[in-house]
């Protein structure tokens, strides 16, 4: 074959592989595209259902009140726990939050029982796993309004931009609904969708508000609310809030950077004994099984450490 050949080979299987990926990635995007498609119009569905199914099971205009709410005596164990799992975003129940909490506590109980017959270590153990279920809810609840709070400064200034195009109140709310993400977009469409199924704006930004469970968001609740009864300029207000809650992540930020030494004492002195636990049955473990006859001493230090992390948790966070 002679190098003119050569060359146009090459170059001919070259362009034909890359036509077969540019189709490729085309059918790929369009694909995409589809389900992107499909996942909005599911997500508006949902929250057209769970706005009927709220605004039909109570009154949201006495439900999301502020004042209400304030002047309510201390909320009982089950109203907790339902605003929990609502903040935390989580598809559950509490009879389902309940049920998960007592399979874990069988969960780590019936092996103690099976193996050792140990009912003490066992039913500490099972009383240990219990509130497991709990804290993932808790902390699936910590990361949803991190992400929030992310999410805030860009939707408000979306929402400002819509308001300076000449559109509504509820028109920006929708807007950040179609361009924002998880889980802001979720709130607002629901928010938007209460407006639209005859819930007053007050009562639908105050259920916001409680939903949430941020201050940002109860500070652009009340400051729209004054707007509406004073008027303004709205659109400047949300931008002033935008750079607001960026001032408010920086400090948080710098905060969270100046107790981070605290933390990571805390994090080594709790690993500390788990730690040399598991080397002292790697190196000489008949001397470590003892420990195991004596377990009233690891419930002991068990909980010893639990309150010592309480309280370090306390000391390196605070509020502002």
């Amino acid at each position: 074959m002679s190098p003119i050949m050569a060359v146009l080979a090459f170059f001919a299987g070259f362009f034909l592989i890359f036509a077969i990926n540019y189709a490729l990635a085309d059918v790929a995007e369009a694909h995409r595209h589809r389900y992107r498609k499909r996942l909005e119009q599911e997500l508006r569905l949902r929250q057209k259902k769970l706005a009927r199914a709220s605004l039909a099971d109570r009154d949201l205009q006495l439900a999301a009140a502020a004042d209400v709410a304030e002047l309510r005596p201390r909320q009982s164990l089950r109203a907790r726990l339902e605003r929990l799992i609502s903040e935390s975003g989580v598809a559950m129940r509490i009879d389902q939050l309940l049920v998960a909490s007592g399979c874990a506590g069988l969960i780590v109980l019936l092996p103690c029982l099976v193996m050792g017959q140990h009912w003490l270590l066992g039913a500490a153990l099972g009383l240990a796993a219990t509130p497991l279920p709990l804290a993932y809810i808790a902390l699936a609840r910590k990361q949803r309004r991190d992400k929030l709070l992310v999410q805030l400064p860009e939707a408000f200034e979306l929402m400002a931009r819509t308001l300076r195009a000449g559109q509504t109140m509820a028109q920006g709310f929708q807007t950040v609904a179609d361009e924002g993400g998880p889980p802001i977009a979720e709130e607002f469409a629901y928010c938007y969708e209460q407006q639209n199924l005859g819930l007053s704006p007050e009562a639908a930004l105050r259920d916001l508000a409680r939903r949430t469970g941020l201050l940002e968001i109860k500070i652009f609740v009340m400051a729209v609310m004054i707007h509406r009864q004073t008027g303004g300029n709205l659109s400047e207000l949300l931008d002033k809030l935008s750079r607001v809650i960026r001032e408010r992540a920086k400090i948080r930020g710098s905060v969270k950077a100046l107790t981070s030494e605290g933390a990571m004492q805390a994090y080594i002195l709790l690993a500390l004994p788990p730690g040399m636990l598991g080397i002292m049955m790697t190196i000489n473990r008949p001397y470590a099984v003892l420990l195991f006859e004596h377990y009233w001493l690891l419930i002991g230090a068990g909980t010893s450490m639990l309150l010592g992390y309480l309280w370090m948790r306390k000391i390196v966070n605070f509020d502002f």
